[in-house]
This record gives structure tokens, C-alpha cells and sequence, in this order.
């Protein structure tokens, strides 16, 4: 293993853990946790999510998503609806006045990335977005690949 290789799980935890710190800075702008925006960005990207899709996107229980969902339905942020494919599953989705500030978000959420890249010249840029979707694809497959060896078994 080389020098590259034993920093990249500390560049990548300590830069993502960054990228959320300054999500949750300027997040707070509009009165969202570092948890309700995450959320958020799950299901203004999604359009309509159910709360285990939720989950599994931000590695947390479920009851957690649960409860999260209950206080930004409170605030107005999000909507539980019925799943029109399956009565017993409500989905969550952004209210109207969430929609309207859809570019207001992100906006700020760009602000955010261009922050985070301000340092690289643009090639470097393009490589480094390169190389962690190629990380991101590689990972994915293995995943899987895994996942489905296990149920072969």
C-alpha cells in the first residue's frame, strides 16, 4: 500500500464530515438541522421516498427517519402521502412551499460545492469527480455483487 492509498479513508471521512459541517452552517439560514437537510436533498432528489428509503439513504433507524419526518412535517418542510402502489406505505414528500424555495436550496447547496472545490484548478476538478464517481461505481458493484453471493448461499 502506498501513501495515497492509507490517506484515503481519512481524506474522504474528514472531507465529507466538512462538506456536512458547512451544509449545516448555512442550512441553518432556513432553520434546517444538518439531519432535516439531509433529508431533505433525499426527497426534493427523489421527488417521493418512503421513510425506509430514507433511512437506508442516510444510514440512520428508521424510527429516527420517523421522527425527524414528524418534526419537518410540523414545520411545513414535508408531507406523509399514501403510496399509490401500496396502501400500507406512506411516502414522504416536499410540500408546495418547499418547492418554491427549491432553487433557494440549491443555490446554496452549489455555493456549498463550489466552496468545497474553490482550492482545485478546473482539471483537477474534473478528475477528482472522476475518480470518486469511478470509487462510488466500483464500491456499488462489489456491494452487490456481494449481497447477491450471500443470498446464493
Amino acid at each position: 500500500m502506498n501513501f495515497a492509498q492509507d490517506q484515503l479513508g481519512p481524506l474522504l471521512h474528514d472531507a465529507s464530515r466538512l462538506v456536512r459541517k458547512r451544509f449545516s452552517q448555512r442550512a441553518s439560514e432556513y432553520g434546517l438541522s444538518s439531519a432535516q437537510w439531509r433529508l431533505l436533498a433525499v426527497v426534493l432528489r427523489e421527488g417521493r421516498a418512503s421513510q425506509a428509503r430514507i433511512a437506508d439513504k442516510l444510514e440512520i433507524e428508521p424510527i429516527s427517519v420517523s421522527r425527524l419526518v414528524d418534526r419537518m412535517e410540523q414545520a411545513g418542510w414535508v408531507a406523509r402521502e399514501p403510496d399509490p402502489e401500496d396502501r400500507r406505505v406512506r411516502v414522504i414528500v416536499p410540500t408546495a412551499s418547499t418547492l418554491l424555495i427549491r432553487n433557494d436550496l440549491k443555490a446554496m447547496a452549489d455555493s456549498v460545492f463550489a466552496e468545497a472545490l474553490s482550492g482545485l484548478p478546473p482539471e483537477a476538478r474534473a478528475a477528482l469527480i472522476a475518480g470518486l464517481a469511478s470509487v462510488t461505481a466500483t464500491l456499488s458493484q462489489a456491494i452487490c455483487d456481494a449481497a447477491a453471493n450471500v443470498k446464493d448461499t
